[in-house]
């Protein structure tokens, strides 16, 4: 029963990927759109380095680095079109550490919210963090 729960829970998780990797090949849209450059230089590492409450750039065993880890949340911070990157992180993380999953999202313009109208259809237990970037297009 225990390698069934196993390879069921691998089919069910290679299957996300799937879906994930498949929405960021099929989206129409470029990553070098005039809305998406940062004309004043601002880094993600900047906004965690502003924004972030807890550690920062917290190592893993793996070593890999979660942007933000507090008492509560891994946080992945990322700018909105890469939403479907930041999910997947987040998601690992929160399964890293035992924190809940959370995802700080940059938005250069209101266009981005479908960014997160995408994350939350993706999976609803990711907690949001809307973040307006420096150079914010009402």
């Amino acid at each position: 029963m225990k390698k069934l729960k196993t390879f069921i829970s691998k089919v069910i998780t290679t299957v996300i990927i799937i879906i994930i990797s498949a929405l960021v090949y099929f989206s129409t849209e470029s990553f070098d759109e005039k809305v998406y450059q940062q004309p004043d230089n601002y880094k993600e590492a900047d906004y965690v380095r502003e924004y972030c409450s807890g550690e920062i750039e917290h190592v893993l065993n793996d070593k890999t680095r979660v942007d933000c880890l507090t008492d509560e949340y891994a946080i992945e911070f990322d700018y909105a079109k890469k939403w479907a990157e930041s999910i997947g992180q987040s998601l690992y993380y929160s399964k890293m550490t035992g924190k809940k999953p959370a995802v700080a999202i940059i938005m250069t313009s209101l266009k981005d919210e479908k960014y997160i109208d995408r994350i939350k259809k993706t999976d609803e237990n990711i907690t949001i963090f809307k973040i307006k970037s420096k150079n914010f297009i009402e």
